[in-house]
């Protein structure tokens, strides 16, 4: 745990940050008198992410067709097509 004066802290708060990142605490001082501390958040365990599509997924073959012309057209997209 380290004590500093809250001048301190504002000439140099990403030295302290990255020291809170390392773990440590840091105690915020007026006058020598600790006022507030800044510590690390805990650390969520990070979930591993699924790898691929679902194996059970189908798409259906409506999925490759061109787009209702009602639906081209809320997008700005004049019919080509014809």
């Amino acid at each position: 745990m380290i004590k500093v004066n809250v001048a301190e802290v504002k000439a140099g708060l990403s030295t302290y940050l990255d020291r809170v990142e390392r773990g440590e605490t840091v105690v915020l001082c007026r006058r020598n008198v600790p006022i507030a501390e800044i510590r690390p958040l805990p650390k969520l365990p990070r979930k591993e992410r699924p790898v691929g599509i679902d194996r059970g997924m189908k798409v259906p073959n409506s999925f490759f067709e061109p787009l209702p012309d009602e639906t081209l057209r809320a997008f700005g997209i004049d019919d080509e097509r014809s």
